[in-house]
């Protein structure tokens, strides 16, 4: 295969709140470094792009070192989380800005779909933009309008064509901008998460699209996107980007299972040593972990998929009677969005061992994308008393991503919960 992208050592540097250049000063010292071949002095106080950390530095790299190659009719999806560097790298393809350093070499037209109303003009109409942006891909009128027919067809919104653009709502936007990316026939097409602000039919027919452009065209395509089931449906290869840097490339499955593993680099909650708990310390959480269908640590969770909790426990000898477990998915407000309780499922746990582990296994999650909160609760259930034994509230946070949970192709959304069947055991 022919390679078409060649992103080779490239890097961007960004200096924290400044829109325009740099004084007088620093243009003059960067250009005798130019001049002399010697590294641009900004790039030695750079520093890494880590949303999270604190830092009194102006100047961070939005992107560091970055290399891969796409080659032809491949579908390339570019996975990290928000501010890891994806749509930086985007708009370097894409040409809107330039790299500080490294090179890309970039065979064929390229036409991007990075933000709403990106390559539109704001005064002229749908028509008059269709015809505009086929320009700027060096397209002659006669090829446009052979294709003027099929991108309105497309895009849905034919009563609106001849409606200048301004008036258009982020919907409308997205569509015609999508359908004129895709069937103004680029050699290469770049599709940032813009497609979420699309409703879920548009977004299945703009997936369709882009699986017919790459495998019966033979197109290339970069794809951006949180949506894990699209992503996996759509793209042959991943990249992940963290903190600005690639650290992992590799074919789609091991992508998606290397992006929601647990980050080793972030320091786990140790439940032992929680504070914040009630009951009578003759049960104690240790410790808790999410696992997939193929028994891998994940930090976040696709709806419809598989996963197991596993919980570890300490507790007294003496303790007698059976142990009810509790399991809680709450939102950010606090309510309860799905509970697992050992009584309710029939599931006994008399008499238990002085350690041991405690298994959930949900075939299917049914919580729709949203972040969650678990908590745990164990209380005793003896013939006298019901007791307390441990209750903890936000032991992890659980990012939940979109899934294909009903298997009709359709992307599940943030709403309410549903019932879901689950396991204990030990």
């Amino acid at each position: 295969m022919s390679v078409v992208i060649n992103v080779d050592n490239v890097s961007k540097l960004y200096r924290l709140g400044i829109i325009s250049t740099k004084t007088i000063a620093q243009d003059f010292n960067r250009l005798i470094s130019r001049i002399l071949k010697k590294e641009n002095p900004d790039f030695k106080i750079g520093e890494v792009n880590d949303r999270m950390k604190k830092t009194d530095g102006q100047f961070v790299w939005a992107l560091k070192d970055i290399s891969f190659e796409v080659n032809k009719g491949e579908v390339l999806a570019i996975i990290g989380k928000n501010g890891a560097g994806k749509s930086t790298l985007l708009k370097i393809l894409s040409r809107v800005t330039t790299p500080s350093t490294g090179s890309i070499k970039i065979k064929g037209r390229v036409a991007s779909l990075l933000e709403v109303g990106t390559g539109f003009h704001q005064e002229l109409t749908g028509s008059e933009n269709i015809y505009l942006n086929g320009s700027i891909l060096g397209m002659t009128k006669s090829e446009i309008k052979k294709k003027f027919d099929e991108i309105v067809d497309f895009s849905g919104i034919g009563k609106y064509i001849d409606t200048p653009v301004k008036r258009y709502s982020s919907g409308m936007y997205v569509r015609l901008a999508f359908s004129v990316a895709a069937y103004l026939e680029p050699d290469i097409l770049i599709v940032d998460e813009v497609l979420a602000v699309g409703d879920a039919e548009f977004q299945k027919k703009c997936i369709g699209k882009m699986q017919d452009v790459s495998v019966k065209e033979g197109r290339t395509v970069l794809f951006v996107s949180h949506n894990m089931a699209a992503v996996k449906n759509l793209c042959t290869r991943g990249l992940i980007l963290q903190h600005g840097k690639v650290v992992f490339q590799g074919d789609i499955e091991s992508s998606i299972s290397k992006y929601l593993s647990v980050d080793e680099s972030v320091e786990k909650i140790i439940l032992e040593k929680r504070t914040d708990r009630a009951g009578n310390n003759k049960f104690k959480f240790m410790g808790i972990r999410l696992k997939d269908k193929s028994n891998k640590e994940i930090s976040q969770l696709i709806s419809g998929e598989e996963v197991s909790i596993e919980m570890n426990y300490e507790c007294e000898e003496s303790l007698k009677g059976n142990l009810i477990i509790s399991i809680a998915f709450m939102d950010v407000y606090g309510d309860t969005k799905a509970m697992f309780v050992t009584d309710e499922m029939g599931v006994k746990f008399e008499n238990p061992e002085k350690q041991g582990t405690i298994y959930l296994k949900i075939p299917r999650l049914l919580l729709r994308s949203d972040n969650y909160f678990i908590k745990l609760f164990a209380s005793l259930n003896t013939t006298q008393t019901n007791d307390v034994l441990d209750s903890i509230e936000n032991v992890i946070q659980v990012p939940v991503l979109q899934g294909d949970f009903w298997k009709t192709g359709k992307i599940n959304r943030v709403g309410n919960f549903g019932i879901m069947d689950g396991e204990f055991y030990k």
